[in-house]
């Protein structure tokens, strides 16, 4: 298991998330868990967005309960291989639900949920073979598209998340996953704005032209939004652009197999003269970069004509 940790993460961020951080430790007794601390650490490049969209996908409304969604977050950890946020969101699901789900039982779920849920797993295991028949047991389920478009918004949150907790290490302390998850759920996944900076001018959830704009946003802010390293870098590291090693190797494993990310990987990094801060760079938008993959294809797949 990696045991990844970039200190800019834990003692990087600026006043108001410190003073946050303190008072919210402070009542809860209970450490500030590692996604917030990553999310809060310049919002502006990426935390911002990522919120607004996790907002809106996990508890914004739509045709899924956000036990569903729990449940959706829970099996998509699973398939990534990310222990962290597959116990995370298993205690979610108890959590959003009033029994309806068994977070242990697939066969708990209904049979809507079910069908999307397989057609995610074929969207994020094999994104370049995903076509409009991957839909059709979902369609004969009677699952609008509108449906289907809330679930790949969930899908990227999750897919840029998992990649992150494995890559950066993130586990549960003491209390956390009690504590933690309760405020998650009774907040709504949202964060004082004066922690992640002013929102987008237009609040719309889509395009005239059908694109999502909270994900569109988080595609602009982090590949091509302000930041140390240069836009085509970014872009590369997302897309499996050309790169100098050893970041090609590293964007790539965050990529395909986030789970394998090492000491030795951060390390190599390090010693090619990269501070913390572009590191942090090159891995989330390798992340993002594989969530958008995916999410594209999901997206092609529901707009093709058969």
């Amino acid at each position: 298991m990696a045991r990844v940790r970039l200190t800019i993460l834990d003692r990087g961020h600026r006043a108001p998330a410190r003073m946050f951080f303190s008072m919210t430790s402070l009542v809860s007794r209970v450490d500030m868990s590692d996604v917030p601390k990553t999310l809060l650490y310049r919002p502006e490049f990426f935390g911002g967005p990522m919120l607004d969209l996790s907002a809106e996908a996990m508890r914004g409304p739509s045709y899924w309960t956000a036990g569903e969604r729990e449940y959706l977050a829970m099996s998509i950890a699973k398939l990534l291989e990310c222990p962290y946020c597959a116990v995370t969101h298993e205690e979610m699901v108890r959590i959003a639900t009033t029994g309806e789900i068994d977070p242990t039982d697939a066969a708990s779920a209904r049979p809507e949920l079910q069908a999307v849920l397989a057609f995610l797993e074929r969207v994020i295991g094999d994104p370049d073979a995903v076509s409009s028949t991957d839909l059709k047991p979902v369609r004969e389920r009677g699952v609008p598209d509108d449906a289907v478009r809330e679930a790949l918004r969930v899908a990227v949150v999750w897919n840029v998340v998992n990649r992150l907790a494995n890559a950066f290490d993130f586990h549960l302390r003491p209390g956390q996953l009690e504590k933690g998850t309760r405020s998650l759920h009774r907040f709504g996944y949202r964060f004082p704005g004066f922690l992640t900076g002013p929102k987008p001018a237009r609040t719309d959830r889509a395009a005239p032209d059908g694109d999502d704009l909270l994900v569109e946003r988080l595609r602009h802010s982090v590949l091509h939004g302000p930041a140390v390293t240069d836009p085509a870098t970014r872009t590369a590291a997302a897309t499996g652009g050309s790169l100098p090693e050893p970041d090609a190797s590293f964007t790539a494993t965050v990529r395909d197999a986030s789970y394998r990310v090492t000491d030795a990987d951060i390390d190599s990094l390090a010693a090619a003269g990269h501070s913390e801060d572009v590191i942090f760079e090159l891995t989330v938008a390798a992340a993002v970069g594989a969530a958008l993959r995916r999410y594209d294809a999901g997206r092609s797949a529901l707009n093709a004509t058969d």
